[in-house]
């Protein structure tokens, strides 16, 4: 490889990779279905990235390097599931113990009942039904093993109106296509103007239909007239805009149409004062290979040749307008970009190698225990059974109880690879080790660190160090993706006039991760009882503490509250501090006093008591 063909990028790490090579190279169809016309050449590193890392999760590495010519011996490397052990582990700490969705200020509305605290705890509650409805902790599991396994993962959401409510999908990455602006710096914060999610769709012959090409493309584009369900020539459904008889564009209610620029403007529910000029058009189509020429790419389809989908309620997917300003897909990614890139790194990127190494050196393990549990054996000066038919003697095989009659100098000698074995299973500890240490997964954090090796607690604490910097890392890579995605949600309810989501700015929302590792809950209890005891710690926090340290409290306030109304001995000492029986029945959660009642005057203590 000459300096001008080494390639530096997100997938340089695949390089040693034979079927990292160009795909449109002259005899090379390991990814045929990768070269097809339509498949932009930028992208195809990528493409071929990922089916390299699924078959690594499926146990399929030694093939693929048969195939490729990596390997000769490939279909018999022995892949024992240690690349989908990998991305299991990373995928558990990531999540934690539970996710859940919190809107800032929802905590206040009991302590301070106010318009604003009322309004964060109501979006909260409907953020929150949303998420069960729409299965959000097995749809957070499909997208996040992907992108730990990939790099990358895909989030949409659309409008369902027969269901009344936004729906979540997860998407293979693969099938992912961003257009960026021509113009301007790349950064990974940015967001693509238009998105593309394509496929092949095979033939059917029962059906009649020939390979299709399907594209699903989100666009932001200046507002356009109103439009409706109509027909094009060949009888096939498209989408009709309307103009009135003077040729003044028909507008959505709503919209504002200024005659001197001819600007068509709208205000949105979560901008009620600030008018814009942009939409997102939906379009669902489909287009036969055959029809598809060889210059023609995924970005430049012919429109005429289209083949529009129908949405549920009747709506021709053709630049179908969404009344929203911004596109409902979210691209999640593993790690942090590096600076001009959009594209994350996966788990297993820089350990892959190790993964080979460890694979191959299970194949050599599986030889060496084969001829150590049936071991090579020679014999000298043996008596061996003869064929009757031939004459010649029968091939020796070592079974239980077999006996050879051996002459006066005769001898048996047998192979022994047992130190083989050995030296073999002693290096695969020491590979495990080495990708614990670079995936920064630690031996504990894998399972494989024996724990009476630590000393103490602390030691442990110490051994999870690289675990607890990588969750947090990537956590930071998702933290502003999931605040946008909740953001996305409230407004596209907003968008479809769901009944109870409220009008104006959406509130910002985030999904909160769980502890991705055992706390010591009898330590944490001890300490909240020493701190909120000794007055150094107040009980919000000495709860809050608790929750986090995962015992079964549901709801803080509540909490509080039942506390506090057990707590007597607080209230006594509330009620020599104030004299105030009206501060000390609010203490411990009773109503008001009858104002009829006369109260008791306390006795003071006698002198010397």
């Amino acid at each position: 490889m000459g300096l001008r063909e080494l390639i530096t990028d997100v997938w340089s790490w695949l390089d040693y990779k034979p079927a990292m090579t160009d795909p449109r190279r002259p005899g090379r169809n390991t990814w045929a279905e990768l070269t097809r016309s339509w498949v932009p050449d930028e992208d195809l590193r990528r493409l071929a990235a990922y089916r390299l890392l699924a078959a690594y999760d499926s146990n399929q590495a030694g093939q693929v390097a048969a195939v490729t010519g990596d390997d000769d011996a490939g279909t018999e490397r022995r892949e024992l599931g240690d690349a989908s052990k990998l991305v299991d582990t990373a995928l558990g700490y990531l999540l934690g113990s539970e996710q859940t969705i919190t809107v800032a200020g929802a905590e206040h509305a009991d302590e301070e009942p106010n318009a604003e605290a009322a309004m964060a705890l109501a979006v909260q509650e409907r953020l929150r039904d949303w998420a069960e409805k729409e299965l959000l902790p097995l749809r957070l599991q499909q997208a996040e093993r992907t992108a730990i396994l990939l790099g990358d993962a895909v989030y949409t959401l659309a409008w369902e109106p027969e269901k009344g409510r936004v729906l979540l999908r997860t998407w293979d990455p693969g099938l992912y296509f961003p257009e960026w602006p021509e113009d301007g710096e790349q950064d990974g914060a940015e967001f693509p103007l238009r998105v593309h999610l394509a496929w092949e769709l095979p033939e059917d012959e029962r059906r009649g239909l020939k390979a299709r090409l399907r594209r699903v493309t989100y666009e932001l584009g200046p507002i356009g007239p109103a439009s409706r369900r109509g027909t094009a020539k060949d009888g096939s459904p498209a989408r009709e805009y309307l103009y009135a008889g003077d040729g003044e564009p028909v507008l959505v209610a709503g919209d504002t149409l200024n005659a001197e620029t001819g600007v068509i403007t709208r205000n949105y529910p979560w901008a009620p004062n600030r008018p814009s000029p942009w939409t997102c058009y939906l379009t669902d189509a489909e287009w036969q290979l055959d029809d598809l020429k060889g210059s023609q790419l995924l970005y430049d389809l012919p429109l005429h040749k289209a083949k529009f989908r129908v949405r549920s309620d009747g709506e021709v997917l053709d630049r179908l307008d969404l009344m929203a300003d911004f596109i409902p897909v979210i691209h999640i990614t593993n790690s942090i970009p590096a600076s001009g890139e959009h594209w994350g790194k996966p788990t297993l990127a820089t350990v892959l190698q190790a993964v080979d190494e460890l694979s191959a050196t299970d194949t050599d393990s599986s030889g060496a225990s084969a001829t150590t549990g049936s071991p090579i054996i020679g014999l000298a000066g043996a008596r061996l059974p003869i064929d009757r038919a031939t004459g010649q003697p029968l091939p020796v095989k070592v079974r239980a109880g077999t006996v050879w009659q051996l002459n006066d100098n005769g001898r048996m000698d047998v192979l022994d690879t047992s130190a083989q074995l050995a030296e073999l299973r002693a290096r695969v500890d020491h590979i495990l080790d080495r990708i614990a240490a670079n995936s920064r997964l630690t031996a504990a954090g894998l399972g494989t660190l024996d724990p009476t090796a630590l000393p103490s607690g602390y030691a442990l604490q110490l051994a999870l160090g690289p675990l607890d910097t990588l969750v947090a890392a990537m956590r930071l890579a998702r933290t502003h993706k999931y605040a946008v995605l909740l953001r996305m949600v409230q407004r596209l309810h907003q968008a479809g006039q769901a009944q109870g989501w409220p009008a104006g700015e959406s509130l910002p929302a985030r999904l909160m991760w769980g502890p991705h590792t055992p706390t010591d809950r009898a330590a944490v209890l001890d300490e909240v009882v020493k701190g909120v005891g000794a007055g150094v710690l107040s009980v919000e926090t000495g709860v809050r503490m608790l929750i986090d340290a995962g015992y079964p409290i549901d709801d803080a306030q509540t909490e509080i509250e039942r506390i506090q109304a057990r707590a007597f001995e607080a209230a006594g000492r509330l009620a020599d501090a104030t004299g105030d029986n009206a501060a000390v029945r609010e203490y411990l959660g009773l109503p008001e006093a009858d104002p009829d009642v006369s109260s008791v005057p306390l006795v003071p203590p006698a002198e010397g008591r």
